[in-house]
C-alpha cells in the first residue's frame, strides 16, 4: 500500500491540479486510489473523485473527531493500493494557532509522508531555505519529496534541482513546467465543478499524461510506500425502515452532497431517486426531496424557464412534502434570484428574495443551536450545537418577520447572522452544509421524519 498527503507552501500553489493528475495518472496504472479531501470542501473532491474512479472523502478537524478520521480513513482506504490526500491552504495553516488543524497535523495523525508541492515562479536559491525551515519547523512532519511546479523552462528546473541536491537532502520527485493546459476552469465563485462540465473527463485525462510525463511515478511510489494494513473496518450500521423514496437534484445545476452522506441515506433504506431541474418537467414520485448546494445562479435562466418543474415543486412542498435544502437549493427555492442587474423566477416556496454580491457573505464553518421547531431535531436534545460549514456569496432578503427559523447561530452568518434554517409547513432550507459526522446523524433523523409524514398522510387518508 503507499500512502501520502500533497501539500504546499501555499494555497494556489497548484496542488489540486497535481493531486488530480496523480490520482488519475497512477489510476491508469492499474493501481487501486483512493482519494481524500481535508476539509470542508465540495468541488475538488469532484474532481479527484472523477479521477481516481472513486468517491472522495473529505476528513475534517473541526466536524470529527481523531478517532472517527482514523475510522474514515481506515474504512475507505483500506482496500486501496494509493490512499491519496490532499490539503487545503499551506502545510502548516490552519484555524488553530497551535496548528492542531492543520494539514500538517493530519499527516501526523494518520502517519503520513508529504508531498510538497510548490510554485516555483520567479525563485532559484531560495527554494532551499524554504524547504529547510518546512523541514526543521515541525520534525514530526515527513516530508518525502517536492514538486516543483510552474517553472520557466529547463534551465530553470535545472538550477532548481541543484539547489535542492546541494543544501538539502530532499528528493525532487517532479518538476512541472508553465503550461497553460493544466489550468483548470474557473469562473465567478473559484474552480468550475466538474458537474457542470461535459468535457471534465477528457481534461483529466490530458492533465494525467502531463503530469505523469513531469513527476517520477516510481519515486512517489517508493517514498510513500507502507507495509502496515489499515485496520479493517467496523461495519456501517444499516437500519433500513420502511420504503421510501427520496428525490434528489443531481445535475449542473445542484451537485454538492458528500458521499458520506449520500452513503447514509441509503443505510437508512431511502432510495435516492435523481432528477434534473434544467429538463425534467416535473418530480419523479417521492415521498420526500433533497435540493443540495450549488451554482443556481449560473444557470437561472434555465432554471425560470422550466415553469413546469418549479410549479411542481411548490405544490409538492404546499402539500407537505419533507424537503431539505441547502445553499443553493435554499436559493431556487426562494421567489427570486437577482445577479448582474436582473431578477430571474424561481420556486417561490420560501417567501424571500436572493441577491448575490461580489464578496462572501457566510464564508466557513458555523455552529448552530437547534430550536425547537425544529422538524427533524434529535429527540431529547432542547439545543444540540451542530458543527457544519458555508460558503455563500447571496444574501435572502425581503423576509416576513415572523419568519420561523431552526437554528440559532453561535458561529457564522447563516440568514441573518443570527438564524439559520428556514421552517415552512415540512420544509427546512438553510445556508448551512451539514455533513453526517460526530453527532450530527441529519440523513437518519430526515428520512425517519419523512416515514412519519407519509405514515401520517397514509392514516389520515384512511379516515
Amino acid at each position: 500500500m503507499h500512502r501520502f498527503l500533497v501539500s504546499a507552501a501555499h494555497k494556489s500553489s497548484g496542488k489540486t491540479t497535481v493531486s488530480i493528475g496523480l490520482a488519475a495518472a497512477l489510476r491508469s496504472r492499474g493501481l487501486v486510489v483512493q482519494p481524500f479531501k481535508k476539509g470542508p470542501d465540495y468541488i475538488d473532491p469532484l474532481w479527484l473523485g472523477m479521477a481516481a474512479g472513486r468517491a472522495c472523502r473529505n476528513l475534517d478537524f473541526f466536524l470529527s473527531a481523531d478517532e472517527e478520521i482514523r475510522a474514515q480513513f481506515a474504512r475507505f482506504g483500506h482496500d486501496a493500493d494509493v490512499c491519496l490526500v490532499e490539503g487545503n491552504k499551506g502545510l502548516y495553516d490552519g484555524l488553530a494557532l497551535d496548528g492542531a488543524n492543520s494539514n500538517a497535523a493530519l499527516a501526523r495523525l494518520l502517519d503520513l509522508p508529504v508531498v510538497l508541492v510548490l510554485d516555483a515562479r520567479g525563485m532559484t536559491r531560495g527554494i532551499a531555505p524554504l524547504i529547510l525551515g518546512y523541514q526543521a519547523f515541525d520534525r514530526q512532519i515527513r516530508i518525502a519529496g517536492v514538486i516543483l511546479n510552474r517553472l520557466g523552462g529547463s534551465r530553470h528546473e535545472s538550477k532548481l534541482r541543484a539547489v535542492i541536491e546541494h543544501y538539502t537532502d530532499v528528493a525532487v520527485l517532479g518538476a512541472i513546467h508553465e503550461d497553460d493546459r493544466l489550468a483548470l476552469v474557473e469562473r465567478h465563485l473559484g474552480l468550475m465543478p466538474v458537474n457542470e462540465m461535459p468535457a471534465a473527463g477528457p481534461r483529466i485525462v490530458e492533465i494525467a499524461g502531463r503530469i505523469a510525463a513531469q513527476v517520477d511515478l516510481d519515486a512517489l511510489l517508493k517514498v510513500s510506500r507502507d507495509d502496515t494494513p489499515l485496520p479493517s473496518p467496523a461495519t456501517r450500521e444499516t437500519r433500513p425502515g420502511a420504503p421510501l423514496r427520496l428525490a434528489i437534484a443531481r445535475d449542473a445545476a445542484f451537485g454538492f452532497y458528500y458521499a458520506d452522506d449520500l452513503d447514509a441515506l441509503v443505510a437508512t433504506g431511502a432510495t435516492l431517486v435523481p432528477f434534473d431541474t434544467l429538463r425534467d418537467a416535473r418530480l419523479p414520485t417521492c415521498d420526500a426531496l433533497l435540493i443540495g448546494g450549488g451554482f443556481p445562479e449560473s444557470f437561472v435562466d434555465a432554471l425560470e424557464a422550466n415553469t413546469a418543474l418549479r410549479a411542481d415543486i411548490r405544490t409538492a412542498i404546499e402539500a407537505g412534502l419533507p424537503t431539505y435544502a441547502e445553499c443553493g437549493g435554499l436559493m431556487y427555492l426562494a421567489r427570486s434570484i437577482a445577479w448582474r442587474g436582473r431578477a430571474r423566477q424561481m420556486v417561490g416556496a420560501i417567501p424571500g428574495d436572493i441577491t448575490m454580491h461580489e464578496k462572501p457573505v457566510g464564508r466557513g464553518y458555523v455552529i448552530l443551536a437547534s430550536k425547537g421547531n425544529h422538524p427533524w431535531r434529535a429527540a431529547g436534545k432542547q439545543a444540540a450545537l451542530l458543527r457544519a460549514h458555508e460558503f455563500h456569496y447571496s444574501s435572502l432578503d425581503h423576509l416576513a418577520v415572523d419568519t420561523q427559523f431552526a437554528y440559532d447561530v453561535k458561529r457564522g452568518h447563516g440568514i441573518d447572522g443570527e438564524h439559520d434554517g428556514i421552517v415552512y409547513k415540512n420544509l427546512l432550507a438553510s445556508y448551512t452544509h451539514l455533513r453526517s459526522t460526530g453527532d450530527c446523524d441529519w440523513p437518519s433523523r430526515f428520512v425517519d421524519f419523512a416515514r412519519r409524514c407519509k405514515m401520517a398522510g397514509r392514516l389520515k387518508e384512511s379516515q
